[in-house]
């Protein structure tokens, strides 16, 4: 059995080698977990393109235990110039034409603490593509963690995406640049774009003020570049 090195979201997390081979087995037992990992099988039961199959999955004695399919592959290198890129646009691109399936969802407000109408929607988004939660396989790229699955405008996908392309070394104006292939993008509007990065900026800093979390205080970093690049 191995740990998972990252996320937060389930108690137990790790893949496990049976006779049958290789699952990645996550279990919770009370809230927020247990909430996420439902939120986690229903997309993973509508949508088959890019989330591990789910195996099988019980509850019992207060658990709720799922095994996926072990994706066996790396994490994408999103810095400037990488060919990984190509892959994430490509996901990008068909993520924004695939309706978030039926079913109570985290909204926009919900999943970010603040609202604006252009950000409402009917698209699945991910909500935290973060280097971690892809990974490049034989078969193309593969996104994993859909405990934040959010039903929203597409370009709110490509907003949450400006932090992590910066935490891969884009500076803000650059990460922008290669969102602006994105016609969702531009149809945010340059005011609801101040918001978002002013919203999230001042998010992760009162947070980094409460922990020692190392991704905490990175977010307050990338967040922060990204908000002082939106008031010049």
């Amino acid at each position: 059995m191995t740990s998972a090195v990252s996320g937060d979201h389930a108690e137990i997390a790790s893949g496990v080698t049976g006779p049958d081979g290789k699952v990645f087995v996550k279990a919770a037992s009370a809230d927020p977990g247990v909430r996420s990992l439902r939120y986690e099988l229903a997309v993973t039961g509508s949508v088959d393109l890019w989330p591990p199959a789910v195996r099988w999955y019980f509850e019992s004695g207060g658990w709720l235990v799922a095994g996926f399919e072990h994706l066996d592959g790396r994490h994408p290198d999103l810095s400037p110039g990488s060919p990984d890129l190509d892959l994430l646009a490509e996901a990008l691109e068909a993520l924004r034409r695939t309706p978030a399936p039926e079913g109570t969802w985290f909204t926009p407000a919900g999943r970010l603490g603040w609202d604006h109408p252009s950000m409402r929607g009917d698209a699945l988004v991910h909500s935290d593509l973060n280097p971690a939660n892809l990974i490049v396989t034989p078969g193309g790229l593969r996104i994993v963690d859909w405990a934040y699955a959010t039903r929203a405008a597409p370009w709110v996908e490509l907003a949450m995406l400006v932090q992590w392309l910066i935490g891969s070394g884009h500076t803000p104006a650059a990460a922008e640049a290669w969102l602006a292939q994105f016609p969702d993008w531009s149809r945010a509007g340059e005011g609801v774009l101040n918001d978002f990065a002013l919203h999230g900026a001042a998010k992760w800093s009162a947070r980094s003020q409460r922990t020692t979390d190392r991704w905490v205080h990175d977010l307050a970093t990338w967040t922060g570049r990204w908000a002082a690049h939106r008031r010049v």
